[in-house]
């Protein structure tokens, strides 16, 4: 069995998300990664997004700290505006995109704006621009109701509710943790165990939950990195910098 790191795993599972020929918002960290191994491998033709204003058609040629490094740049499909960036977000055309927080509630809510009462909260946060990597999993961040919501998930988590809202987009389809994988039914609402990654317990995830998490009647297995993802991680991420080795 390949050694790897939690910060692999979700690397991994989250390339998997990625199908070929997406329109990927990429994100900071861990998703950068995410969709290098997945246009290396499964999704040749998978196109990612940065907020900073560019569109690539393959990764970077070497390692990247932040988005708008130089190697992304070299090579761009689309060097523009970040507003020309978003209003491909407005107009629906992108087809998944990668977002995380210090807290995401049962029904996706995020936040990343503060933590307590909000005239003197006791954590502040770098508010709806904060970054887009993929949580932990602790019970401090999976609580039942987000402390604010600075991005909504499915609201109230009564289905349809995104529609009712007029709010475009289907919606969170998954939390990917450093203990397994949880997602939502297709109408939206409250997410569910789904996959529990290798050496870690069902009880382990439901434990480290701030409400009585659902698990499907299904639940599996995480499918474990393979070589060939923990090779293309590891050209991205030479010396462990996003997934800690």
């Amino acid at each position: 069995m390949n050694s790897y790191t939690a910060q692999e795993m979700m690397v991994a599972v989250a390339s998997r998300e990625i199908r070929d020929g997406d329109l990927v918002f990429v994100g900071m960290r861990l998703p950068i990664l995410a969709y290098a191994v997945a246009r290396s491998s499964h999704a040749p033709d998978a196109r990612g997004l940065f907020e900073v204003g560019l569109m690539r058609d393959q990764p970077a040629s070497a390692f990247l700290g932040t988005m708008g490094d130089p190697p992304n740049v070299t090579g761009a499909l689309w060097a523009t505006r970040m507003s020309n960036v978003m209003a491909l977000m407005a107009q629906g055309n992108v087809d998944l995109g990668f977002i995380g927080g210090a807290e995401v509630d049962r029904f996706g809510n995020l936040n990343t704006s503060y933590v307590g009462d909000p005239a003197r909260p006791t954590v502040k946060l770098p508010g709806s621009g904060g970054g887009a990597d993929i949580a932990a999993h602790e019970r401090r961040r999976l609580v039942d109701r987000v402390s604010f919501v600075t991005s909504p998930g499915h609201g109230d988590g009564s289905p349809g509710w995104r529609k009712r809202q007029g709010i475009l987009g289907g919606g969170p389809v998954a939390i990917i943790t450093t203990l397994g994988v949880l997602r939502f039914p297709e109408q939206g609402g409250e997410a569910y165990l789904a996959s529990v990654h290798p050496g870690h317990t069902v009880d382990e995830v439901v434990a480290e939950t701030g409400w009585p998490l659902q698990v499907s009647d299904d639940v599996s297995e995480t499918s474990a990195p393979t070589s060939s993802e923990i090779t293309a991680i590891r050209q991205f991420d030479p010396n462990g910098f996003w997934t800690r080795r």
